[in-house]
């Protein structure tokens, strides 16, 4: 997507091209996942509706039989998820757990769990899509809580082997892009320097986009909306052709899924943007590992080699940040911070490791805007040009 001759921009010139074409991500051959980890794929519509039709025919069949009629359900809780060091991913592991009908126990939620089944296969009869708050609204009186439904879809998902998205049941998306790309969503042309300063929300359903065009050298992660605000209305992607993603916080599944399809189809690098505190770096290994409360499916989801830009720890004495302007840490911080600091995806990374050492030994964090105590342009005309310039990553 070069600029027209009418509308060539001032690129910033300096070192940090070539800073940024230096980690271009290598094609890497298939993902080859170890033994012992629960494996899923996405699944078309017909193929999916065959498996329910399977597992109800299963179910019938125990009744039928006498047995007791359940399910076995993949372990979705953190003792069973494992950290791949070669691939750098978190995935589930192989347990299982039953889930019987008769039980009174489970029974309930055995309940849920077919009633959602149901409501899957209607959408896939159907071939149309639902949010999670309409499958919780479809039977809220069985459901009684969302969080209830909304744990029976991530346990089917798992149990047929595949990922939410094909469930045809798509959360709410809160991401935003904006800068150097184009694409079509459902057919329909976007540009994204043409959004404004709030950008173009991320849809949840990433299937309909297509397309994809942009002269960008990378994407800029961005934890929170007010950092993107600024970047967004002070144009930063034009002197320094980038695609600017924010999940406003934790991410949510649809903009993980929209960063790992942009980092497919464009082969450009992307770096981290968050606060300097544990829950950024929280945020940041969500996106390039996973997480795992949803590590069944962690390779749709995950963009690994994520490079962390910013707000280093040590950034707060490098740039002067006011003590005035700092936080200290709070015991919830700290103890994050001491349990990212015993997982062995953060002893992979020595030099994030040290940083976080830093800002534990300090007890101090400090927010993207804490910046703005040098001046509200000086994220985008000192602190970032200086970290590219100088290829201040990690």
């Amino acid at each position: 997507m070069p600029p027209s001759k009418k509308q060539k921009l001032k690129i910033a010139k300096g070192k940090w091209l070539k800073n940024v074409r230096k980690i271009r991500p290598i094609r890497k051959k298939k993902i080859v996942l170890p033994e012992g980890v629960h494996v899923v794929r996405e699944l078309p519509a017909d193929e999916l509706h065959k498996k329910i039709h399977k597992l109800a025919n299963l179910i019938t069949q125990q009744i039928l039989k006498g047995e007791d009629p359940h399910f076995k359900i993949p372990t979705r809780t953190a003792d069973n998820v494992i950290y791949d060091p070669e691939n750098d991913l978190l995935l589930l592991g192989e347990r299982r757990f039953t889930r019987n009908l008769l039980s009174l126990k489970s029974g309930r939620d055995a309940a849920i769990t077919m009633r959602i089944l149901e409501l899957v296969h209607f959408l896939l009869e159907e071939n149309i899509h639902a949010t999670k708050r309409e499958v919780f609204y479809n039977d809220p009186a069985l459901f009684r809580e969302q969080d209830k439904s909304d744990d029976a879809l991530e346990d089917i998902a798992a149990m047929l082997n595949t990922t939410r998205d094909s469930l045809h049941v798509v959360a709410a998306a809160k991401g935003a892009v904006v800068g150097r790309l184009r694409f079509r969503e459902g057919g329909d042309l976007i540009d994204c320097t043409k959004q404004g300063t709030g950008g173009k929300a991320i849809t949840p359903f990433i299937d309909t986009i297509t397309d994809i065009e942009s002269d960008a050298e990378f994407i800029l992660l961005v934890e929170k909306d007010a950092a993107f605000l600024r970047l967004a209305e002070d144009r930063f992607y034009n002197k320094y052709p980038s695609i600017i993603v924010t999940g406003k916080g934790q991410p949510d599944i649809a903009t993980r899924m929209f960063v790992k399809k942009l980092v497919r189809e464009l082969k450009i690098p992307v770096l981290g943007l968050v606060d300097s505190d544990p829950y950024g770096m929280k945020i940041l290994l969500v996106y390039s590992i996973g997480s795992k409360r949803l590590s069944y499916e962690t390779v749709f989801l995950a963009t690994p080699d994520i490079k962390w830009l910013g707000v280093l720890p040590s950034d707060l004495d490098k740039y002067k940040i006011p003590k005035a302007a700092r936080l200290k840490l709070t015991k919830s911080d700290y103890r994050i911070g001491k349990l990212l600091k015993n997982e062995p995806f953060m002893r992979k990374r020595k030099r994030w490791l040290k940083e976080l050492e830093l800002m534990l030994r300090n007890k101090e964090k400090a927010e993207i805007q804490a910046l703005a105590s040098h001046g509200f342009r000086f994220l985008t005309q000192e602190y970032l040009p200086t970290k590219l310039e100088t290829a201040d990553w990690i």
